[in-house]
């Protein structure tokens, strides 16, 4: 036997969470491969399982993959410190085994020591997860294993014995040469192994070519990954239209038309199903969910899951984007004169409206600039000294919201006012119209409305002014006179980015009204490559994985080293494979599509070229950096 197995399993050591509380380490079950009923938990084993778990659900660091069919390559992150990783090489045709401690923050190697008295193996038995992985009862124990670590152990004792198979499996497939699936190891009792050297790892000798699990950082800046099939997929027909809020509600069949339809390829997010059902769920209680909150980078689908939730609601959609300059009266509506303003006998009231007419017309802001109410700064500024002098009464508690309302409602009578009809007085046929926003209608009608982009509102309590609507059984009065109430079936979807220039923070009572709030993240690499390949028609779905891991790896590139005035994300991907596909060469497209959108600065386009764009998709020809 060439193998030192108490190098790799030493049983003294004691056991890892969530095992560290038991009695023994002895447990009634064992492998298909023993020849008794009583397996032994190991340390070193649960480490190297707990590890390749993290990695598969991109929660931990580190990562393992193969260089060819028989040599595999593990960067196993070490507790010793934020920048340690062990590297490891198993070549299982020559039963070698490389390994070194690599400290990642100066780039030193140190000797990998697999002993009692050293380390514990586990980066070894890490790096031939590959290998042990290809047996049945490994994989099906692992699998069981996972599903009760994801899901926080909800039956210790399964779990107990899905490891105890695991750990039994493993030792007899190493020590035992007779084994029908041995894995043959080379480690003698030093337990000294040869070093990974830095020069191996400049040459790229040991660059995967597959990657089982995690992202490569220190073998390869990005190794192309076998990207695996999607969990988990909600087919359209069991989720639109299934999540209805009223029953036996009838659509017109103009509001039919709004009604989203979803195209073949969408993938419908966890997170879109989440907030159909609260809606649905809600309905009829005293406080029903009815604003929702979708946050997350660009990119990331949110308008789209939007129109999903309108789609699974059998409602329709509509949307109003927010500017920098947006106000609160942008939300409401506006006043227009249809023709020009004749006399009505009131010769105040015919000033104001020709001097409204030469500021653009008769809406809020006009009116409220006429009146010289105060603006949201000073209601911001002091909220209790514009509200005495607004009312005339002392109020120390008053709020800028307070503010708001009675400014609205001062608005809203004075519109009345120049936009009334006396009978006798306004014999000249001059009228106005009330233009409804799609945000009123939405509210009105009982529709999916989303609000894009509030964060980038420069005046941070123009939301705070539609708080009133945004309750309940919120109400507002709109310039006509009318008031409206919000329909119970009105869904409000407020979508905002977090990286973009220009966005600021959402304010509080708004983000307390939202009943749930979704980080909607960039979806997983296989959700990625499943929706482009849908979009574009790309048929090279390992061509399409590598080009997912280069903008995963840019994305990742750029917020390690605040990298900010750019953008990669999914919809630079989808250009990124659809250039590809005309120009049929990858490098030259991702230039103009993916590096030249992520940063203006040419010194950060020629880092993300050379050490993330390069090592997957090398260039025909060398050409000057856009």
């Amino acid at each position: 036997m060439s193998v030192s197995i108490n190098n790799l399993f030493n049983y003294s050591r004691s056991l890892p969470s969530p095992f560290d509380t038991l009695s023994s380490k002895k447990v009634k079950v064992a492998s298909k491969y023993a020849d008794k009923t009583e397996a032994t938990l190991c340390g070193s084993v649960i480490k190297a399982v707990h590890a390749l778990c993290l990695c598969m659900s991109a929660t931990g660091e580190g990562a393992v993959g193969m260089v060819d069919e028989k040599k595999s390559v593990a960067e196993y992150k070490s507790s010793m410190g934020p920048d340690a990783y062990h590297l490891v090489v198993f070549d299982s045709a020559t039963r070698t085994i490389l390994a070194s401690v690599y400290d990642k923050n100066t780039e030193t190697m140190e000797q990998y020591t697999a002993h009692s008295s050293q380390r514990d193996g586990a980066a070894l038995l890490f790096a031939m997860m590959p290998l042990l992985m290809s047996d049945e009862e490994f994989d099906d124990c692992f699998q069981d294993y996972r599903t009760q670590m994801d899901a926080g152990y909800p039956d210790m004792g399964k779990a107990t014995e899905a490891m105890a198979i695991l750990c039994d499996n493993a030792y007899r497939r190493i020590k035992d040469d007779t084994c029908p699936a041995h894995i043959a190891v080379n480690l003698d009792k030093s337990g000294n192994l040869m070093r990974v050297s830095q020069a191996q790892l400049d040459s790229g000798v040991f660059t995967p070519t597959s990657v089982m699990a995690g992202e490569f950082t220190i073998f390869a800046s990005t190794g192309p990954a076998i990207i695996h099939g999607s969990t988990e997929v909600i087919e359209h027909t069991d989720f639109v239209g299934k999540y209805p809020l009223s029953a036996g509600r009838k659509l017109s069949a103009l509001e039919l038309s709004l009604v989203p339809k979803l195209p073949d390829w969408y993938i419908i997010p966890p997170e879109v199903v989440d907030i159909c059902k609260h809606a649905q769920a809600t309905t009829g209680r005293p406080m029903q969910m009815r604003n929702f909150l979708l946050r997350g980078p660009a990119g990331t689908g949110k308008t789209m899951g939007a129109k999903a939730i309108a789609a699974g609601l059998g409602l329709p959609y509509m949307k109003y984007t927010c500017s920098a300059g947006t106000e609160i009266f942008d939300f409401v509506g506006m006043v227009f004169p249809e023709t020009d303003a004749i006399s009505t006998g009131n010769a105040e009231l015919d000033r104001e409206r020709e001097l409204l007419k030469s500021m653009g017309g008769i809406n809020y802001d006009n009116v409220s600039k006429l009146m010289h109410l105060p603006d949201l700064d000073d209601m911001d500024y002091d909220p209790a000294g514009v509200y005495q002098a607004l009312t005339g009464i002392e109020n120390p508690a008053a709020t800028s919201q307070d503010c708001m309302g009675i400014v609205l409602d001062m608005v809203t009578e004075k519109v009345k006012a120049l936009t009334a009809h006396d009978g006798q007085e306004n014999t000249s046929g001059q009228t106005y119209t009330y233009v409804e926003t799609d945000f009123i209608k939405a509210l009105k009608n009982g529709y999916v409305i989303e609000v894009q982009e509030p964060s980038t509102i420069m005046q941070p309590g123009v939301l705070v002014g539609l708080n009133s609507l945004l309750e309940q059984e919120g109400s507002i009065t709109l310039p006509t006179g009318e008031i409206i109430q919000r329909h119970p079936d009105a869904v409000v979807i407020v979508t905002t980015n977090v990286s973009y220039e220009g966005c600021r923070a959402m304010n509080q009572s708004v983000v307390d009204r939202m009943s749930l709030v979704e980080d909607i993240e960039l979806p997983s690499p296989e959700v990625m490559v499943q929706r482009t390949m849908a979009v574009t028609g790309a048929t090279d779905e390992y061509q399409v994985s590598q080009m997912v891991q280069v903008v995963n790896s840019m994305a990742d590139y750029c917020r390690k080293n605040g990298i900010t005035d750019g953008s990669c994300g999914m919809r630079s991907l989808i250009d990124w494979v659809i250039s590809t596909e005309i120009s049929g060469d990858p490098y030259t497209s991702a230039l103009y599509t993916v590096i030249s959108k992520t940063t203006s600065d040419e010194e950060d386009r020629a880092a993300l070229i050379n050490t993330v764009l390069e090592p997957i998709f090398a260039p025909k020809r060398r050409r000057k950096a856009v």
